[in-house]
């Protein structure tokens, strides 16, 4: 399954609709940091409103992908995270690491990566 690499302004916008397998996962991983220092990208969403479930996996790559993206000199805010995925990350004991940001829409999403880059 391949997700588009949306560039706005000087963000990418990841939007994941489905459940992914893990190969997938480190597929996407991969395609975004490439994307990332392709576009010199000041900061990077990832939108998961879609997913009702967050599998242990798929939470330590969400937060891969915000370490390595900082490392490349791009922000990262996790967008649309349902109540139910917080509960379930929290029980399976992930934590959220300090250069990882979360909003509940896109709008706040960018609202959070314009603040920190400004910083």
């Amino acid at each position: 399954m391949d997700i588009p690499i949306l560039k706005i302004e000087n963000f990418l916008v990841v939007t994941i609709q489905a459940e992914m397998s893990d190969d997938e996962i480190l597929k996407l991983q991969k395609d975004i940091l490439s994307r990332i220092k392709e576009v010199s990208a000041s900061g990077l969403i990832i939108d998961i409103t879609a997913l009702d479930v967050v599998d242990s996996f798929m939470g330590r790559t969400l937060s891969n992908i915000a370490n390595t993206a900082d490392l490349l000199g791009a922000k990262t805010v996790v967008v649309g995270i349902r109540p139910a995925v917080a509960l379930t990350l929290v029980e399976l004991g992930i934590r959220i690491k300090w250069n990882l940001n979360t909003a509940l829409n896109l709008e706040k999403g960018i609202d959070i990566l314009k603040r920190r880059i400004e910083m």
